[in-house]
């Protein structure tokens, strides 16, 4: 298994929804012979694809959790994770793009550059992905892949640059033209496995020679040698403009764009040449690690195997023969029978059982050499956690994890389903950063949460399936939040007598707005009016305050604590005193400070035939939506608006109605901005309702 680094890619396959990326790894899967037959993402043969394995996947015809698998094409290694289009499940898409060193951005040649494509191109930019374009579907109706190239290059900022053209479009799509070999090339066979490479037909070859042209002319900008040879008016041969485009691709710089129909088996073989040509080697992407010891200095890994071992486990999943976890390896050799640290918890993890994924199937291997995407057994850690060999005290930066804006109540019918509930609960809240759970204070309800009513109807789906743990839900609630909007000043002294020694601790400052950040503590205490080792309790204190804010009991975020002046005394004074303190100088700055509801704004993009468009901007603006942008697009219309989340649920069905069932939506998190007055009222009414039915 440990072959030359070179010829290994660990890629992710991203786009929005129902773009194909399923059905596009079907067939890669099919051409580089791992499986033997071609099955439908919507599973009518009873069977469904196979990086779909999940029982809800194959009915909904939907990617729920990212699928790991590998494949080999012309000598090289592919690792390949087949990632979720819904938002809802964006940790999956988040999680996958954090340990790739490249990735393949599908889109579809109707829908073009969609909501989701925008936000996948956001995470590969966090993280630094290398990546090329396939436009897919070329064989439908309206299929326009000049259309998307330029949206490519507008709404995402690409340099997309055409490495193919279509050979026929919607029903007549035949093949494609390669504009690097300058030759036809045809799917023959009943898979498409057969490659026919002919001459360009007559009709398009004025058109090919052009955007050759273009394609050499980008390419330029990355070979100093390909530009000599332009000017010189010398032929261009084909390793010289695959080694410029190779060099862009890896600087972020340039995205190769090839066209074809997966559900067709037209361009996939291509698409995998591109993958070996363009897209990076593990030891061609610079990643760094943080020396913990050393002030988190950033120390660069080197991909080789005889330096000590450094790995990231980026997804958890519990098994029927328990924990797996999913691996890569940076640097180093993780071998069976070897010892480990997890750098979070300092302890020792001693290797069992190594394994390398196909989806829901595993093969047991010896060691997971560096650059390589594997799976452990039995290993107890979080996802996230860094792996290091004994003696190393480094860590891999973690990844980002969104806040979940929706909750929800759930109750298990009786004491069986109790027990297997909250079996399930662990689980799920261990493998998904984004899905979290609590008990209610006042309810004693058990709150689930999440990114969406999807996410969580999932989860409670799953509950049922794989615990027989049956729940009845409450009403979807929102994540709504306080702030304040003004700066206000406390002085509070905190002063109790009781038999011995009291308390005392007085604390003086003030709270004011912050943007973009939670909470932030700062001192600025001097001559000891506060002893040193009481600072650290003030700030526990107003901590503390957080969880349920003075005005509606909603989470606090936005605030600076400043602490300017004190008094505390000689026996009276302790830790307890002053985390009081700090609890009672918040409430009395509050009061003041012009606290305000905060809500989740959602960014909803409709796509609906133009006929709907102003039933479908009413119903938006309807509920309390702000319409941002339209655009047409052949016979649908994208609008683009911003509506609180509050409003959206049962949006689906609304829209259904509206538009004969030829509408859809997606939505995802934009921001949180301030409750209306009468929305604000509304919201308290509710609370003091649900307040006496508890009582």
């Amino acid at each position: 298994m440990n072959k030359d680094i070179r010829k290994v890619r660990n890629i992710g396959i991203s786009a929005h929804i129902d773009s194909g990326k399923t059905t596009l790894t079907e067939r890669i899967l099919f051409y580089t012979q791992r499986i033997h037959a071609i099955h439908d993402v919507k599973g009518k043969d009873g069977v469904g694809a196979t990086m779909d394995s999940m029982e809800l996947e194959k009915e909904r015809g939907i990617t729920i959790a990212s699928a790991a698998t590998y494949c080999e094409w012309q000598g090289h290694e592919i690792n390949i994770i087949d990632t979720p289009g819904h938002v809802d499940f964006t940790i999956e898409v988040e999680r996958s793009l954090r340990v790739l060193d490249g990735g393949i951005l599908v889109l579809c040649s109707v829908g073009g550059v969609q909501s989701q494509s925008i936000t996948v191109d956001q995470q590969m930019k966090r993280y630094k992905v290398p990546s090329i374009a396939f436009i897919n579907k070329c064989d439908r109706s309206g299929a326009n892949p000049f259309r998307v190239i330029g949206q490519l290059r507008e709404k995402l900022g690409h340099n997309a640059v055409a490495l193919q053209i279509p050979i026929g479009l919607e029903a007549d799509f035949e093949g494609v033209v390669d504009l690097i070999a300058m030759q036809a090339v045809y799917f023959d066979g009943d898979n498409g496995e057969t490659l026919r490479i002919e001459a360009i037909p007559e009709a398009i070859r004025e058109e090919a020679l052009q955007r050759r042209e273009e394609l050499i002319d980008a390419a330029t900008m990355f070979s100093d040698e390909l530009t000599e040879v332009v000017l010189e008016e010398k032929e261009v041969s084909e390793e010289l403009l695959i080694s410029a485009l190779r060099t862009g691709v890896l600087a972020r710089e340039i995205t190769p764009v090839m066209v074809g129909s997966a559900y067709k088996n037209k361009g996939v073989q291509l698409l995998l040449d591109a993958v070996n040509n363009y897209l990076p080697c593990p030891d061609e992407i610079e990643n760094v690690a943080l020396d913990t010891e050393n002030d988190e200095a950033p120390v660069i890994l080197t991909s080789q195997n005889d330096d000590p071992l450094v790995a990231l486990a980026f997804k958890l999943e519990d098994g029927q023969y328990g924990q797996l976890t999913y691996i890569r390896v940076y640097q180093g050799r993780l071998a069976k029978g070897g010892t480990i640290i997890n750098v979070r918890t300092g302890k020792k993890v001693k290797i069992g059982r190594v394994v390398r994924m196909h989806a829901d199937q595993m093969e047991d291997i010896e060691a997971i050499p560096a650059g390589y995407i594997g799976a452990l057994f039995g290993i107890d850690c979080a996802s996230g956690d860094t792996f290091v060999a004994p003696g190393l005290d480094l860590t891999m930066t973690s990844m980002f994890v969104p806040e979940p804006v929706i909750s929800l109540a759930v109750k298990p019918v009786d004491h069986k389903a109790e027990i297997n509930m909250s079996k399930a609960l662990n689980r799920f809240t261990k493998e998904d950063p984004t899905f979290k759970t609590h008990v209610s204070e006042e309810t004693g309800d058990t709150i689930i949460s999440g990114m969406g009513e999807l996410h969580l109807e999932v989860y409670i789906e799953r509950m049922k399936r794989e615990y027989s743990a049956v729940v009845d839900t409450g009403q979807p609630r929102v994540a709504y939040r306080e702030t304040i909007t003004a700066q206000a000043e406390f002085d509070y002294i905190h002063k109790k007598q009781t038999g011995g020694a009291g308390q005392y601790g007085r604390v003086a400052g003030y709270l004011e707005p912050l943007a973009d950040e939670e909470f932030v503590f700062e001192s600025q205490i001097v001559g000891g009016a506060i002893p040193t080792q009481f600072i650290p309790s003030c700030e526990k204190g107003f901590r503390r305050c957080l969880a349920k804010g003075p005005k509606m009991e909603f989470p606090v975020t936005g605030v600076k604590a400043v602490i300017t002046d004190g008094a505390s005394h000689a026996v009276d004074s302790s830790d307890k005193a002053f985390q009081a303190a700090a609890r009672g100088a918040f409430l009395q700055a509050y009061a003041k400070a012009k606290a305000v509801i905060q809500e989740p704004i959602m960014k909803v993009v409709v796509e609906s035939p133009t006929e709907f468009q102003g039933a479908v901007m009413g119903s938006l603006n309807q509920r309390r939506g702000m319409i941002v942008g339209s655009q047409d697009e052949g016979v649908m219309t994208v609008i683009e608006s911003q509506v609180p989340l509050a409003e959206m649920f049962g949006y689906s069905t609304v829209l259904r109605s509206l538009t004969q069932g030829k509408a859809q939506f997606t939505m995802e998190f934009a921001t949180y901005r301030q409750v209306p007055q009468s929305v604000a009222e509304e919201i308290a009414k509710k609370r003091s309702e649900e307040k006496k039915k508890v009582a």
